[in-house]
């Protein structure tokens, strides 16, 4: 199957104002972010992407943005399934209020459980970025071949369920992973399981992903030591 780049968008106001901006329209990346999302988009040039997908929210699309600049005649694509979690009430707060709210300790802990007032659950979350991976996976298979690389472009809580599933982790594991701005995250999902093969990677070459010709000329995937070792 193809392999997904999961891609959380650059620094924004309300990273550094320290809120919640979950949903709020109109949040945009600040200069570093600008400057972040520029980077990971060099980064990423290199690579024949079949696609770009996004969220719908503005930080999230001139992330992508940047991203699509180096890859001429490819445009973003929109999917409300890789948008932010609904968190309700819990929108354009301060992080340190929402720390005193004892459903904080449960997102922390037992997040399997919660569901935000007014807003989503972190397990409906989970399944609507997941399917959405997995679908666009699958219809770039179809199209494109199994050696398809694509970027998704998301954020934090996103991505990080999104590894969780792909680990075989429970959600109530998930916050142990860290994803930070404008960082890379690879999957690449096969028949039988997903392989992680990068976790939060904000500098490493990514040329290694592009699949070498086989001995007929056709392109062969490379394989990680996970998948070799796995069999």
């Amino acid at each position: 199957m193809p392999t997904v780049i999961l891609v959380r968008h650059g620094r924004s106001s309300a990273n550094t104002s320290g809120t919640l901006a979950g949903r709020t329209p109109g949040v945009k990346l600040d200069d570093t972010g600008v400057q972040q999302a520029a980077a990971v988009a060099q980064r990423l040039a290199e690579l024949p992407l079949a696609a770009i997908v996004t969220s719908p929210l503005e930080r999230c699309k001139q992330t992508a943005a940047a991203i699509a600049k180096q890859h001429p005649g490819l445009r973003p694509a929109t999917d409300r399934r890789l948008t932010e979690c609904g968190y309700g009430d819990w929108t354009g707060q301060k992080i340190a209020t929402l720390a005193k709210d004892p459903l904080w300790a449960v997102v922390q802990q037992h997040p399997s459980a919660v569901t935000f007032p007014g807003g989503e659950s972190m397990r409906g979350m989970q399944q609507r970025a997941v399917d959405a991976v997995r679908s666009y996976d699958a219809a770039l298979a179809d199209s494109r071949g199994p050696n398809a690389i694509w970027v998704a472009v998301s954020h934090g809580d996103v991505i990080k369920a999104i590894v969780a599933d792909a680990l075989g982790q429970h959600l109530d594991t998930f916050q142990r992973i860290v994803v930070d701005t404008a960082s890379t995250t690879i999957i690449t999902y096969t028949a039988t399981r997903p392989f992680l093969v990068r976790l939060n990677d904000s500098g490493s070459e990514l040329a290694s992903l592009i699949p070498k010709p086989s001995a007929k000329g056709k392109p062969k995937k490379q394989s990680s030591d996970a998948v070799v070792g796995g069999r």
